[in-house]
C-alpha cells in the first residue's frame, strides 16, 4: 500500500477507519464517550468537524482541516492567554495527519490497558478522501448518518444515539458546523427529507472498499 498523502490546511476530508482484523473498536457504551473526548482534545484544534458516526467496528468523520491562522485563532479563544514560554508548546503547530494519529495511539492505549488486549486496535492507515464538490459533501454527510442502519446496527438510523444526526437538528451547543451543514441540504426540512430518501453513494461507498481492501 502506498504512503497517504498528507492532510492539507483548509480542505474537507472523508476521514474514516476500522478495527484491525474487522475487531470491534468499542465494546462498551463508555468507549464511545471517551473516544470523543479524546477526539476533543486532538482534532478540535486543528479541524472543523461537519458530521460523524461510530459504530462498533468502524467509524466515519467529514472534517475540514483549519488553516494556520484559524489554528491559532482557536488556541487563542480556548487557551485565554498571551504566548508564553510556558504554554508554547500548547501553541506550537501542529501536523493534522500526526493528530488523527496520536487520537487513535491514546484510545487503543486505553482500551489495551483496560481489557488485558495487546497489539495493533485500529487498521494502519486510517483512510482519507479528499472532498472536492458541494454535491459530494452532501452525499457524504448522508451516507455516514445512514451507516448503522446500511449495517444492521438499527432499523433506523435516526435513534442511533453515536452519530451527529440528531445534533445537527438540535439546537443544544455543539463542536459540530452545524449552520454549515444545514446550509448545504438548504435547512432543517430539507436535511431530514433528503436523509430519508434513497441516497446515491455509490461513489462513496466504492472508494472505501478499494481503499480498505
Amino acid at each position: 500500500m502506498s504512503k497517504p498523502t498528507p492532510l492539507q490546511l483548509g480542505k474537507y476530508y472523508h476521514i474514516y477507519n476500522r478495527g484491525n482484523n474487522r475487531e470491534d473498536l468499542f465494546i462498551d457504551e463508555r468507549n464511545y464517550h471517551y473516544f470523543m473526548r479524546l477526539y476533543a482534545k486532538y482534532i478540535q484544534p486543528i479541524a472543523d468537524t461537519h458530521a460523524y458516526c461510530l459504530l462498533c467496528n468502524h467509524f466515519h468523520f467529514l472534517v475540514r482541516i483549519k488553516t494556520i491562522e484559524e489554528q491559532e485563532e482557536w488556541q487563542n479563544k480556548t487557551l485565554g492567554v498571551s504566548k508564553t514560554p510556558r504554554v508554547y508548546k500548547a501553541y506550537k503547530r501542529k501536523i493534522p495527519s500526526q493528530q488523527f494519529g496520536n487520537l487513535f495511539n491514546s484510545y487503543a492505549k486505553a482500551i489495551n490497558k483496560t481489557y488485558n488486549r495487546t497489539g495493533s486496535l485500529f487498521q494502519h492507515p486510517f483512510g482519507r478522501i479528499e472532498v472536492t464538490s458541494d454535491a459530494y459533501l452532501v452525499q457524504l454527510v448522508r451516507y455516514i448518518h445512514c451507516n448503522p442502519e446500511v449495517h444492521g446496527f438499527e432499523d433506523d438510523f435516526r435513534t442511533w444515539p453515536y452519530s451527529s444526526y440528531q445534533t445537527i437538528l438540535s439546537t443544544k451547543p455543539t463542536f459540530l458546523k452545524r449552520e454549515e451543514v444545514l446550509a448545504w441540504f438548504g435547512g432543517a426540512i430539507k436535511y431530514e427529507d433528503l436523509h430519508c430518501r434513497e441516497g446515491n453513494e455509490h461513489q462513496i461507498v466504492s472508494s472505501i472498499r478499494d481503499d480498505f481492501d
